[in-house]
């Protein structure tokens, strides 16, 4: 097993995923990256490896439970997590909150659970050796009403009460938990290049993105000084 610190990006994408991957890896951690399908995988290693990061790559999707839980496990069989970070999107379209039911809401949740699975499946060894991290990524309308985001602001709020509740349940165990609370458009990410490839159909993002690497180096701060649950990035007030 190496003893190099492993720093887990679950739901990586060409963004946040990525900027997370970059910065924790250019401070000595060895990177195992996650997203649902491997189409983009060989380009992420190849990113990384060309500024000296050890890295792997493993297909799952969050909703698999066991794919999940076995991919943590094999991940954790070559070096110590240190780092689990939990950004994947959303796979739904909002629906209005004036036109949901319970069975609408319910099927929003679909994308916490894979969130406590796996804080199930990381915490116990970190626990045991008295370090390591939890990040999370969420949305803005977990502190603000959106209400054009439907019921998808149901998951957002669930998400980042469990995340500073679990920061402060955790406080004097030797394990951080933080979240970024994100409102703004992440430059390089899928999202940012749909909207900005069809301006007629969403609109100009001037004014409304956020530089992915920033937010990584603010995970950086928060991992290192340990002194917040969160931070929010809003570029939407004022």
């Amino acid at each position: 097993m190496s003893s190099t610190p492993t720093a887990v990006i679950i739901g990586v994408g060409p963004g946040l995923g990525m900027s997370m991957a970059r910065r924790f890896g250019s401070e000595g951690f060895r990177v195992a990256l996650v997203s649902r399908n491997d189409a983009r995988h060989e380009s992420y290693l190849k990113d990384l490896a060309a500024q000296g990061i050890d890295a792997t790559a493993h297909a799952a999707d969050v909703a698999d439970r066991a794919r999940l839980k076995s991919v943590l496990a094999d991940i954790a069989s070559d070096g110590d997590i240190e780092l689990a970070y939990y950004g994947p999107a959303s796979a739904h379209h909002p629906i209005p909150l004036t036109e949901m039911d319970a069975d609408t809401a319910r099927s929003a949740f679909d994308w916490i659970w894979p969130a406590v699975d796996m804080v199930h499946d990381v915490l116990p060894a970190m626990l045991a050796r008295g370090s390591g991290a939890l990040l999370f990524a969420g949305g803005l309308s977990s502190v603000r009403p959106m209400p054009m985001l439907g019921h998808l602001a149901l998951p957002s709020a669930a998400l980042r009460n469990y995340a500073v509740t679990l920061h402060a349940a955790l406080a004097d165990r030797g394990v951080y938990a933080g979240t970024l609370t994100i409102g703004g458009l992440i430059e390089r990410g899928d999202i940012h290049s749909m909207v900005t490839a069809d301006p007629d159909r969403y609109g100009s993002p001037d004014g409304h993105t956020l530089d992915p690497d920033q937010l990584a180096d603010t995970a950086w701060d928060m991992y290192h000084s340990r002194d917040r649950a969160e931070e929010v990035f809003d570029v939407f007030s004022g």
